[in-house]
C-alpha cells in the first residue's frame, strides 16, 4: 500500500512536470517570436503589440527599456533552462552542469525579481493595483527563496536546498500561472466573468494573489505528502496533482490558441 501510494505520487508529479514544461516552452517560443524577433530586427513596435501603452518600448526611456529587455530575456532562460534544474537524471549524470546552471538560476531569480520591481515602480501597474501588490509579493518571496536555496547549497544541505529551489522555481513562474489561470477561467465561464478593464473585479483580485500563492500551496502540500505523509495522504495528493496536471495542460493549450499564436 505504501509503495503503491509513493509510486502514484511520483508518477503524477512527473506528469504535472511534463505538462508544465510543455506549456513553458510554448510560452518561451512566444516570447522569442514576439519580443526577441522585434529586438533582433529593430522592430521595437512589436514590444507594444501586447503590452499596454507606456509599458512596452518607450522612446527616450533607456533605463525602462533595458529593464524590460532584461526581464524578457531572463524569462526565456526560466522557460528553457530553469526547468532543467528539476530533472533528477540530469542532476545525477551532469552534476557540473547542474551546479553552474543553478548558479545562473539564483542570479536570474534576483535579476528577474529586481527588474520586475523596477518596471512596476517606474512605469506603474500593468494590470491594476491588486496585480501590482501580488507581483511585489511574488518578487519578495522569490528573492527570499532563492537566497535560502543558495545558503543551504553552500552548506551542502542538499535536501533542504532542493526544497527552497523548488519554491523559487514555482515563484519564478508567476506570470505564466497568471495566464493559465486567466484562460482556464475565461473558457470555463465562456467569457471574462468577474473581470474588469481596470483589473479590479472579483476574479481579478483573486487571481492577483492566487497566481503566486496557490501554486506555492500545492507545492507545500506535495512536499509534506512526499516526505512525511502516509498512504492516504499520498493518494490524496496524487489525486490533486492529477487535477493540477489536467488544469495545467488545458490552460497551456488555451493560452497557446487564444493568446500566443494569434499574436505571432
Amino acid at each position: 500500500m505504501e509503495k503503491t501510494a509513493a509510486r502514484a505520487l511520483s508518477v503524477t508529479a512527473a506528469a504535472w512536470f511534463v505538462a508544465l514544461v510543455a506549456g513553458l516552452w510554448a510560452f518561451g517560443i512566444y516570447i522569442v517570436g514576439l519580443y526577441g524577433v522585434g529586438a533582433a530586427t529593430g522592430d521595437w513596435e512589436r514590444w507594444n503589440a501586447v503590452l499596454p501603452a507606456g509599458h512596452g518600448y518607450n522612446r527616450g526611456d533607456a533605463a525602462g527599456n533595458l529593464a524590460l529587455g532584461v526581464h524578457l530575456l531572463l524569462a526565456v532562460f526560466v522557460t528553457f533552462l530553469g526547468a532543467m534544474q528539476l530533472v533528477p537524471a540530469l542532476r545525477a549524470r551532469a552534476p557540473a552542469f547542474h551546479r553552474w546552471n543553478g548558479r545562473v538560476f539564483i542570479a536570474v531569480a534576483f535579476a528577474i525579481a529586481g527588474s520586475g520591481l523596477f518596471i512596476a515602480f517606474t512605469r506603474g501597474a500593468v494590470a491594476g493595483t491588486y496585480m501590482a501588490i501580488g507581483n511585489t509579493l511574488n518578487a519578495v518571496l522569490l528573492m527570499a527563496c532563492a537566497a535560502l536555496a543558495l545558503r543551504f547549497a553552500l552548506k551542502r544541505r542538499f535536501d533542504v536546498h532542493r526544497r527552497w529551489a523548488l519554491r523559487a522555481f514555482v515563484l519564478m513562474l508567476g506570470v505564466f500561472f497568471y495566464r493559465l489561470g486567466m484562460m482556464l477561467w475565461f473558457v470555463a465561464n465562456r467569457g471574462p466573468v468577474g473581470h474588469t478593464d481596470a483589473f479590479d473585479g472579483p476574479f481579478d483580485i483573486f487571481l492577483a494573489f492566487a497566481h503566486v500563492l496557490l501554486p506555492l500551496a500545492i507545492l507545500e502540500l506535495y512536499l509534506r505528502a512526499r516526505d512525511r505523509g502516509g498512504a492516504l495522504a499520498r493518494f490524496a495528493m496524487a489525486g490533486a496533482l492529477t487535477v493540477a496536471t489536467l488544469a495545467t495542460a488545458a490552460g497551456g493549450l488555451f493560452a497557446i490558441v487564444g493568446l500566443w499564436l494569434p499574436r505571432l
